[in-house]
């Protein structure tokens, strides 16, 4: 069933009627467009004010381009991100809105009239590929049709692999524009342990000539300074300079080969950093991401302060490269003459491997207002991904053990959660101050409550995934004989079964 008002046909007459009133202008070079993406990265680079590190090249994109300031994921973990921003379009709206479904018995399909947008610019005559930007250091993966190993998709919902041409816009025709998503590990270079963290740290050392002191990093007040800790948030800081140098590694082929100028460079997070009130979760750490857009027509030492959803870049992709928009999609064209700025951003989490939640949020300018669907279980509920990390296993045994300051337990370790919150995001950066019960803010709860609501009936929220869908999923998971987290996530199912039945 389409839940769309539009369909398939609408977009059909759009390009019609484009094509038709093009005149000469269409004649003109159409732009390279090259989405950068990272991997479990917050907006920790020194042009967003990052004092523990530089970033030159990342900074040098801000410089020469626009920095947005309040841009925000509408996922908050990698799979449901990126399949709401290939499609431009909500993951809750097309079905996609589980981190890693559809892939068991049950298979997810986008909704009528709803493509991933590589399609539409291959159909334009681009050369549609995904890797690492740099042919010698792409990762493995899936093999392209030509052209060497394909980058990292990760969408939810079943697609042509045939939609991307190769790995590297090296395989492209003479003068064909290129459509490039550059995808790169970020934040997931630190690895899950102490081990891992070392190792880049090592690397940091000797390809950077430094490594980050972890005496100068900056936790929010809800992580305890403990080593491990420091040590691990120091890794992330190396793993972000490390990509940044990549990055420039880009830059330099894109000088190199003479088509800088004529490129719309995106470079943006699928989710914040990971951590244990981050990545999954919809504060400032889990959905904040870096958005920083240079090439023709943007202007040069731009800041953005409007709220930005991360879907936006599809818009903004399509129209620089001169290809309509379909009716379906919900994102909007950063640079629109007509552009109308967000009055409000939205995001959703959902079940996240075999860890059933369901949380929603609304963001306007003043306040970040966020409604848990399940408030009789924890924030740290068991999640074999994140209980493989040395930084849950540390906070979980300083809680333990009593260590932890009543902030901590309170935020971290609460038997139960508010059903709703309500921060004033601006001023409260780590959002730590719940003002959801405060009597002289009730209007704006109402408000953002209501405005909520009808969100989710705007957008056809399908809110949880049905018992088939969740069963066929983890018996294949499970099945993987590379899953070593089987027992574990086995224990978390029958856990969420036994809550189930007590209603939480």
């Amino acid at each position: 069933m389409n839940i769309f008002p539009t369909n398939a046909l609408v977009h059909g007459l759009a390009v019609l009627l484009a094509a038709a009133t093009a005149g000469p202008a269409a004649a003109a070079p159409r732009p390279n467009v090259l989405w950068i993406v990272l991997d479990d990265v917050s907006p920790h680079f020194s042009c967003y004010g990052e004092a523990a590190l530089t970033t030159p090249h990342v900074d040098r994109l801000a410089r020469e381009g626009t920095r947005f300031t309040r841009a925000f994921v509408t996922a908050p973990v990698c799979s449901p991100c990126r399949s709401a921003v290939i499609t431009g379009c909500h993951q809750t709206t097309i079905g996609a809105h589980h981190h890693r479904s559809g892939r068991g018995i049950e298979k997810i399909r986008l909704p009528a009239g709803v493509r991933p947008i590589p399609e539409l610019f291959q159909e334009a005559g681009f050369f549609t590929c995904i890797g690492s930007g740099l042919p010698e250091e792409n990762r493995a993966g899936r093999k392209a049709d030509a052209g060497g190993e394909l980058g990292k998709t990760d969408y939810n919902f079943e697609w042509n692999p045939g939609m991307y041409s190769g790995s590297d816009w090296s395989g492209r025709g003479p003068g064909q524009p290129f459509f490039m998503q550059v995808q790169l590990s970020g934040g997931k270079l630190r690895g899950n342990g102490v081990e891992s963290a070392r190792k880049l740290v090592e690397r940091a050392a000797a390809e950077l000539g430094s490594a980050t002191d972890p005496a100068a990093v900056t936790l929010p007040p809800y992580y305890p300074r403990d080593p491990v800790l420091l040590g691990d948030w120091a890794a992330y800081l190396d793993a972000i300079r490390l990509t940044d140098a990549h990055v420039g590694r880009i830059i330099a082929r894109l000088e190199a080969e003479g088509i800088l100028d004529e490129t719309l460079v995106i470079l943006c997070g699928d989710n914040g950093i990971s951590h244990a009130r981050g990545k999954q979760f919809l504060y400032d750490e889990g959905t904040a991401t870096p958005l920083v857009i240079r090439g023709p027509g943007i202007p040069r030492g731009g800041v953005r302060d409007d709220l930005v959803e991360l879907i936006d870049i599809a818009a903004t992709s399509l129209a620089a490269a001169g290809i309509p928009r379909p009716g379906t999609m919900q994102a909007r064209d950063l640079f629109a003459a007509d552009h109308r700025p967000r009055d409000a951003v939205f995001a959703a989490r959902d079940r996240c491997d075999e860890t059933v939640d369901r949380i929603r949020s609304i963001r306007t300018d003043e306040f970040l207002y966020i409604r848990n669907f399940h408030p009789q279980r924890p924030l740290l509920q068991p999640n074999a991904y994140k209980d493989s990390k040395s930084i849950i296993q540390t906070l979980r045994a300083l809680h333990e053990s009593g260590a932890l300051d009543q902030l901590q337990e309170s935020l971290l370790f609460s038997a139960t959660r508010p059903a709703e919150e309500l921060y004033a995001w601006p001023e409260d950066r780590w959002q730590v101050r719940n003002l959801a019960g405060n009597p002289e803010h009730r209007e704006t709860l109402e408000l953002l409550r209501d405005r909520l609501d009808r969100w989710l009936e705007e957008t056809h929220d399908p809110g949880p995934e049905p018992a088939a869908m969740y069963d066929s999923d983890m018996a294949v998971y499970l099945a993987e004989p590379w899953n070593a987290r089987a027992d574990s996530i086995r224990r978390t199912i029958a856990l969420m079964k036994q809550w189930a039945r007590e209603g939480r």
